[in-house]
């Protein structure tokens, strides 16, 4: 059980990397007829259930401590505020797909480095209490691994501006 767990939570992490090195390849395979920003988004949102899914199975469900609510509440803000202000092509790589995405210096950004990874980070940490902590460590180093990708933007391979 434990390995299909570790799979089932590092699931999405290949993927990411796939479309941040080769976005031309996604852009593609996506045809002019569908955005590639919202593919990535139900292929992503598929692949969260997978790992919540998975970490369910291997959960015991109790209340969890109180300070770990607004750890947890925080993270999601941090998630909610940045979807909210790159919609989904920002937030599902559409710049890297050839879309024009505005800069946003709005907080949590300029305040915080990538503030979606580190409120992802925050709300995992905020499980501990009752989901193993080996499992919370692998999404953990799965987030920083991407934050280590994407801070490495090479111009050269985003995809070609879309028509």
């Amino acid at each position: 059980m434990g390995i299909v767990v570790a799979i089932a939570v590092l699931s999405p992490f290949p993927f990411y990397y796939y479309l941040w090195n080769w976005p031309q390849s996604w852009v593609d395979l996506c045809g002019k007829e569908r955005d590639p920003s919202k593919i990535m988004a139900y292929v992503s949102h598929f692949l969260k259930l997978i790992q919540f899914m998975a970490l369910f199975s291997v959960s015991s469900f109790h209340w969890p401590p109180f300070y770990f609510w607004p750890l947890f509440a925080f993270g999601q803000f941090l998630n909610f505020r940045v979807y909210q202000l790159l919609g989904e092509a920002g937030t599902y790589y559409g710049v890297r797909f050839g879309k024009t995405i505005p800069w946003v210096t709005e907080f949590p950004f300029g305040v915080i480095s990538d503030p979606q990874y580190v409120g992802s980070i925050l709300s995992l940490v905020a499980c501990l209490s009752w989901v193993p902590y080996q499992y919370i460590v692998l999404w953990i180093l799965g987030y920083v691994f991407m934050i280590r990708v994407e801070s490495k933007e090479d111009q050269s391979t985003r995809a070609k501006p879309l028509n």
